[in-house]
């Protein structure tokens, strides 16, 4: 690489750094009308299916959404992200059940233990390259499904977390009502969204696409590549747990399912259900997902052979996610009308 290279790579994050602020206001902007609108929702439509549906978004969106950041943005293809969804329902519920803290401390807390978690397992995952590192990922999260199952006196073993998880009312907040735990799901939806979405297009988010690109040239303009795969590694693990602490409380408890590798598989489907080159792709994927599981279950037993079909239709049929297939349209049309 030449130096006249490495001096582009910097002026791209320095041009990435001048636009920030007019784009994280805007960003604020959508985010609080995002907000006011999933929060009147109810006010139109009165389905508690509905509102069980958005909820089961909020929690699969920011897991699949955290995973694009690791995928989509770096180029590390984790097998065991779920690890950290299964991890936060575990460590939410166990806080709630065992020690009786307000549901803000277990919140925090949950982070904490996953904070720790994710620092131990990426700071040895990140060191491996592709097919390695999925595998060691897939590896670690085998062993907290493990030993959620053999630890029976404190998980319950492979019944889960039963006795549901107690919810104490809290600044006026009370999650045994569906409506605030519908309200709480959209909010935390909305500001993991806008965190991420702040990340991906910070300095440090073109950081990570150089390194997906190449590592070696981020490395020769002086960037730090192991600290920055592991920031990146470690921030998706906060908002994975997030999305394992909403389910936790949707279904009042915590099962060995939530930290299985098929939660790593849907992950990973869903984005290329979504796209990886958007940052909405994964959140269409969720909706997509979800509606294929809700209505193909209902209608043939066989739903596990459509869904493989539909997985082959993306994948050999567009070979892209339905997001990356709708910009490249527009983008498409929108140069044929300005020839």
């Amino acid at each position: 690489m030449t130096e006249v290279q490495a001096d582009q790579g910097a002026h791209a994050l320095d041009a990435a750094d001048v636009r920030a602020k007019p784009r994280r206001n805007r960003d604020v902007l959508i985010a609080l009308a995002a907000f006011v609108i999933l929060a009147l929702l109810p006010m139109v439509f009165s389905s508690k299916f509905l509102l069980d549906f958005v909820i089961r978004c909020a929690a699969y969106g920011l897991f699949a959404t955290s995973l694009n950041l690791l995928v989509g943005y770096t180029g590390l293809t984790s097998f065991g992200h779920g690890m950290f969804f299964g991890l936060g329902a575990y460590g939410f519920g166990l806080m709630m059940q065992k020690t009786g803290v307000s549901v803000p401390v277990a919140f925090v807390a949950t982070l904490a233990i996953t904070f720790v978690t994710a620092f131990v397992i990426g700071a040895i995952c990140v060191r491996l390259k592709e097919i390695y590192f999925a595998f060691v990922t897939l590896a670690f999260q085998m062993l907290i499904h493990s030993t959620i199952l053999s630890w029976v006196s404190l998980t319950g073993g492979d019944q889960g977390l039963r006795g549901g998880i107690p919810r104490p009312p809290f600044w006026g907040i009370d999650l045994s009502n569906h409506l605030h735990l519908y309200v709480t799901s959209c909010a935390l939806l909305v500001i993991g969204l806008f965190l991420m979405h702040q990340i991906a297009q910070s300095p440090f988010g073109y950081t990570l696409r150089m390194i997906r690109d190449n590592a070696t040239r981020a490395s020769f303009i002086g960037i730090d590549v192991w600290r920055a795969k592991l920031t990146i590694f470690v921030l998706a693990a906060l908002f994975a747990s997030t999305g394992g602490v909403i389910m936790a409380l949707f279904v009042s408890g915590a099962y060995p399912e939530f930290a299985y590798w098929t939660i790593s598989g849907e992950g990973i489907f869903i984005n290329m259900l979504g796209g990886v080159t958007t940052f909405l792709g994964p959140m269409v994927g969720t909706v997509l997902l979800l509606i294929l599981n809700d209505t193909v279950t209902r209608l043939t037993e066989y739903h596990g052979l459509v869904l493989g079909i539909v997985i082959l239709f993306f994948a050999i049929g567009l070979r892209k996610g339905l997001m990356d297939f709708v910009i490249e349209w527009y983008a498409q049309r929108r140069d044929d009308r300005g020839k």
